[in-house]
């Protein structure tokens, strides 16, 4: 396993330790080098959204215990957040929870000319997702999706 999926698997660990008392869902955890700088990135979600108050209460729980255990050897900088508006869906979970809500597909490689489609998310499975568009329901392949993401209208 590379240092980055041990040092992910690690603070997941360590964050449900946390966001279950707290009454938060653990959304993803990711470590990532930007600019020179290690960030390790902790999503967190709750019913009727979240507030800084419960980004404050995770953020210093869980750097806590990253401290106490000390899992990742890189300096590294702890963000606690929320995964937002066009928050990209990654598991089955996140899939289920948006039936029926508005999302953007981005392929790996232009598919039918188009490097990405929007719809209303109908159903998937483990090897499709089914999108409502304007032009009717289309079937997209999983294996050609680069990123699918929430993409709420804002008008």
């Amino acid at each position: 396993m590379a240092k980055k999926e041990s040092y992910e698997q690690a603070a997941t660990e360590l964050a449900l330790k946390v966001t279950g008392p707290l009454g938060l869902e653990l959304v993803d955890v990711e470590f990532v080098k930007e600019g020179g700088e290690f960030y390790l990135r902790i999503y967190i979600d709750k019913e009727g959204g979240v507030r800084i108050d419960d980004c404050e209460a995770a953020s210093r729980k869980i750097s806590d215990l990253l401290d106490e255990t000390d899992p990742i050897s890189e300096a590294y900088i702890l963000e606690v957040s929320s995964p937002g508006l066009f928050r990209v869906l990654k598991k089955d979970k996140d899939f289920e929870r948006n039936i029926g809500k508005t999302v953007l597909i981005k392929f790996f490689k232009a598919t039918d000319g188009e490097k990405q489609i929007r719809g209303e998310l109908e159903s998937f499975d483990a090897s499709t997702f089914v999108l409502k568009t304007e032009a009717g329901s289309i079937s997209v392949q999983r294996e050609n999706v680069a990123k699918i993401s929430l993409d709420p209208d804002l008008s």
